[in-house]
């Protein structure tokens, strides 16, 4: 959420809309994250194979905070 303040610092333009919508995401992502690792502890059926997506999902959200980290830098001038 510190990255959505650091980007207010700077003038309008595209490459901070992006950073904000990409930091929007890749909030939903890392919920999606903790909700199937919940599932996951929960359900003794298919626990494995949810814990396995939560896995994924997590590695997927910590991408997309690299990415939105590397715009970050370029968007702020």
């Amino acid at each position: 959420m510190t990255t959505l303040y650091i980007s207010l610092l700077g003038p309008l333009v595209t490459r901070r809309v992006i950073v904000d919508k990409l930091m929007a995401i890749d909030a939903l992502v890392f919920l999606a994250s903790a909700v199937l690792s919940f599932m996951s502890m929960r359900s003794e059926r298919f626990g494995p194979r949810l814990e396995g997506y939560a896995e994924w999902v997590f590695l997927t959200a910590l991408a997309l905070l690299a990415l939105g980290a590397v715009v970050l830098a370029f968007a702020v001038t």
